[in-house]
């Protein structure tokens, strides 16, 4: 009891004789007026909005350019990009024109364009094809395409181009073209050109439907005596021609397939895992073939491996 009593009394004397000391933590009165913090979108990506939607637009310096909305002209070209740099997100809309017949184009590139992206819309004429292969309308002659000087590093990506007299997207197959993503219909000749093609489609093609230097996982129909789809290298690619034309004609094919009602269902140098169909005519067409099938029709092959 002693001993508890003597503690009770040194903590009482502790407490009542000794200070403790406080320190301040500065002064609570904010420096400022709040400010934002976040970056705004000019700052994160600096972009230039095409907002006259009602008439022809041409890019003329090098940087990142958006639609803000559905852009209709009614004549002649749309957008031309006159210089090299340049990134066109058509942001979802359309690009269309009210020509009454067919001429200009949606997207040009004039003289030696390079370092050009293309990305995410449609383009849409008002071109038909009047079930015999003969295309006429009103719109656009071409959807992507170029004057004078081929393009060279060019991406299109993720767009749809229909109703076009000529050509859907033509870059051609120069240096470092691609086109990925896209589809093309009711196109008077080519629907879709480039060096690189993948993961593509078009359809109702007076001409070439796809034409490329590789072109992978894509397929192509052609009318008439049109080519469904033609390249240097094809693979997991699907071409038909309505007529005389020749589904898929490639110098290398591999897991493709290639229909023609009238002409040659698949022709290539070498061929291999692949299915051709031609009833009542030549299914395959090739030098060397590994592992292929006729559907309908016959074979005319060279050299075969696995194949009966």
């Amino acid at each position: 009891m002693k001993t508890k009593l003597f503690a009770a009394s040194v903590f009482a004397f502790l407490i009542f004789n000794f200070s403790f000391t406080t320190f301040g933590q500065g002064a609570l009165t904010p420096p400022g007026a709040p400010a934002p913090t976040m970056k705004s979108l000019a700052q994160i990506e600096p972009r230039t909005a095409i907002t006259n939607t009602a008439s022809a637009v041409t890019i003329n310096n090098p940087g990142s350019y958006y639609l803000t909305g559905n852009l209709t002209v009614t004549s002649g070209n749309a957008i031309t990009i006159a210089t090299n740099g340049v990134t066109l997100d058509l942001n979802g809309f359309t690009i269309s024109s009210a020509a009454a017949s067919a001429a200009g184009t949606a997207i040009v590139f004039s003289g030696p364009r390079s370092d050009i992206t293309i990305l995410n819309g449609h383009i849409r004429g008002g071109v038909t094809n009047n079930g015999s292969g003969v295309y006429a309308g009103s719109g656009f002659a071409n959807g992507i395409y170029y004057s004078g000087n081929l393009p060279v590093n060019v991406l299109v990506s993720q767009v749809s181009v229909s109703g076009c007299l000529t050509y859907g997207i033509n870059l051609t197959l120069s240096d470092a073209t691609v086109v990925e993503g896209c589809t093309a219909r009711i196109i008077g000749s080519d629907g879709i050109a480039a060096s690189t093609v993948k993961n593509c489609g078009a359809a109702d093609c007076g001409g070439i439907a796809i034409y490329g230097d590789q072109v992978s996982d894509s397929r192509g129909a052609s009318t008439g005596s049109g080519t469904g789809l033609s390249a240097n290298a094809a693979q997991n690619c699907s071409g038909s021609s309505s007529g005389s034309g020749t589904g898929i004609d490639a110098i290398t094919a591999q897991n493709c397939y290639g229909y023609s009602f009238s002409g040659t269902g698949l022709s290539a140098t070498v061929a291999s895992f692949c299915v051709g169909s031609q009833s009542g005519g030549t299914a395959i067409y090739a030098t060397v073939a590994t592992s292929c099938y006729a559907v309908a029709g016959t074979n005319i092959i060279t050299h075969k491996y696995n194949m009966p």
